[in-house]
């Protein structure tokens, strides 16, 4: 998906967590999951013990954009630094560790997230490598564990695919989004009455060639019609177009009976 407006100013809600992503073993991965962090307004990486050292340039060709998350990451050697400031931990893992820790989904996890960042505290998130995910060393050193619904034949989520679920639920949580909306471009609603009018000259012009016939069966067809374009979503465009309609297809078919 598209549509970058560089006009806008950048928004990222103020504090938020660290995705910590642990012995990666790409560059162009690393620069995906900054682009997938900066797309839902996060900036907070952190990078251990990468395989190909810092700074990597195919990272910074990959974040395309997103270059700003990668100018601030916080480069440790092992997990313990790069947690130490942290009040809680997630860790992210497909499958099961023999550990007994709260296991969340994404959404869940950012909900907590969002609490207890809001209290003050500070939080993250562990991504493992491309490999092998994350060691149960690792693992135990977290609070809890996301576990993301994927097809259990097919579990493997990609790091930035992991990074990307996570940032969308923290952006989610956190935006006053409805769940659909109608773009009306360039239009408005039509009220009820230009919709009765409509239907008025659509029964009026039926009924001049006929369409409604036989006469037992008339009312119900023309109920039936209005319920019809009663449930419609329409513009005022849409009405106009329609009474265009209406008018070119009756003038050119005269009554027939």
């Amino acid at each position: 998906m598209s549509g970058t407006d560089h006009g806008k100013a950048a928004d990222w809600g103020g504090p938020q967590p660290a995705m910590i992503l642990v012995e990666p073993q790409m560059g162009e991965n690393i620069g995906a999951a900054a682009r997938a962090m900066w797309n839902f307004g996060l900036e907070h990486m952190r990078l251990v013990n990468p395989r190909d050292g810092w700074p990597n340039q195919k990272a910074v060709a990959m974040a395309s954009g997103a270059g700003r998350v990668l100018d601030q990451v916080m480069l440790t050697e092992v997990t313990t630094e790069a947690i130490a400031d942290l009040n809680y931990v997630f860790a992210t893992t497909a499958r099961s560790r023999d550990l007994t820790k709260p296991v969340v989904t994404p959404e869940r996890a950012m909900e907590q997230a969002r609490a207890m960042i809001g209290e003050g505290q500070k939080v993250g998130v562990l991504f493992g490598p491309e490999r092998a995910g994350l060691q149960n060393d690792d693992i135990a050193r977290a609070n809890a564990i996301i576990s993301v619904p994927v097809n259990p034949a097919f579990a493997s989520l990609n790091l930035a695919q992991c990074v990307l679920l996570t940032a969308y639920e923290w952006r989610r949580q956190g935006a006053e989004l409805e769940p659909e909306v109608l773009d009306l471009a360039g239009t408005k609603a039509a009220d009820r009455r230009e919709v009765q009018k409509l239907t008025e000259q659509m029964e009026e012009r039926l009924d001049r060639v006929g369409f409604f016939w036989p006469d037992d069966k008339s009312e119900s067809m023309i109920t039936n019609l209005r319920n019809m374009i009663s449930r419609m979503p329409l513009t005022q465009a849409d009405v106009r177009t329609m009474h265009g309609i209406v008018r070119a297809l009756s003038d050119k078919h005269p009554k027939t009976r």
